[in-house]
């Protein structure tokens, strides 16, 4: 199950490199950039400021899940099943389906459309989501795939999974993207839903088997963009021997008109600052601690 495809990115790894977002992920970070992707199946995306109140939706939904209120489509989001009929009937583009079948053949065959672009850059495939690892067999055949294709494989990964199945997509890949959104557990578990004593465990095995490994640090403004965290972030990595880089990112509301879209409410945010600068200020002190790479955004 996939949600979307993007080719040309530049921001998933080396290079140029085409990211392939899977869909379902265990953690809810409040934040999260792709909504879309937390849940395992096709969800209805709405975007109510591009339509007219045609009602051409309302007439072909075949769970009647739909109706028309001040002009404006309304969707009873418990009746409907994502077919999608209401999709293919809107002519403003007002309604989109996040979630589809693909067949490892298929993705393989976008992905090896930019093999020139990779060879000439250093890029490659990205595995991201959502978690890739909540589909694991999916992931290691894709993965496995490219590689036979010599293409460049990372994962970008929250490393909340069995190490079972992250040892396996682990053979498969040459790179992870690995998410770390706070160190304290009581905290993770009230931010993400989840504790971070699995995610933490799985961070250390991959470094002491040796995997090339980048830690990307979202920044959410009052959350963990403090000086204690961004140190305690510092310990961590100099802890680890197989980690290459750290990757600062701040914090943008990308993920707002999507939860909106989705029919759910955005939590409030308060930026003390421009993120940007915050990340760029933050990431002195880390390069005062680590000796890897650390770069702001990526």
């Amino acid at each position: 199950m996939v949600f979307d495809i993007k080719r040309f990115a530049i921001h998933d790894g080396p290079g140029i490199r085409t990211t392939v977002f899977m869909k379902a992920c265990p953690l809810s970070c409040f934040w999260c950039h792709n909504p879309e992707s937390q849940k395992p199946g096709p969800e209805l995306l709405f975007w109510a400021d591009r339509c007219t109140g045609c009602g051409l939706c309302a007439k072909v939904c075949p769970a009647e899940a739909i109706s028309i209120d001040d002009a404006t489509a309304v969707t009873d989001r418990s009746r409907c099943t994502a077919c999608g009929a209401c999709v293919v009937a809107c002519p403003t583009g007002a309604r989109a389906i996040a979630g589809e079948r693909w067949t490892v053949d298929r993705i393989l065959d976008v992905v090896e459309r930019d093999t020139l672009f990779y060879d000439e850059s250093g890029g490659g495939v990205t595995l991201s989501g959502g978690e890739p690892l909540a589909q694991p067999e999916f992931a290691v055949a894709i993965l496995a795939g490219a590689r036979k294709r010599r293409i460049h494989t990372a994962v970008d990964t929250s490393g909340f999974a069995d190490w079972s199945d992250l040892e396996r997509v682990g053979r498969q890949t040459d790179l992870f993207l690995y998410d770390v959104k706070h160190l304290e557990d009581d905290r993770h578990r009230e931010l993400a839903g989840v504790s971070n004593a699995g995610i933490l465990e799985n961070l250390r095995r991959l470094s002491d088997s040796g995997h090339s490994v980048w830690i990307r640090y979202p920044m959410i403004p009052n959350v963990n963009d403090d000086e204690g965290a961004i140190i305690a972030l510092g310990r961590l990595v100099s802890g680890l021997r197989s980690v290459e880089a750290v990757h600062l990112l701040p914090f943008h509301r990308g993920g707002e008109r999507k939860l909106r879209g989705l029919g759910r409410r955005p939590l409030a945010v308060t930026e003390k600052e421009d993120p940007k600068a915050r990340a760029e200020a933050l990431a002195k002190i880390l390069r005062r601690i680590v000796a890897v790479d650390v770069r702001v955004g990526g």
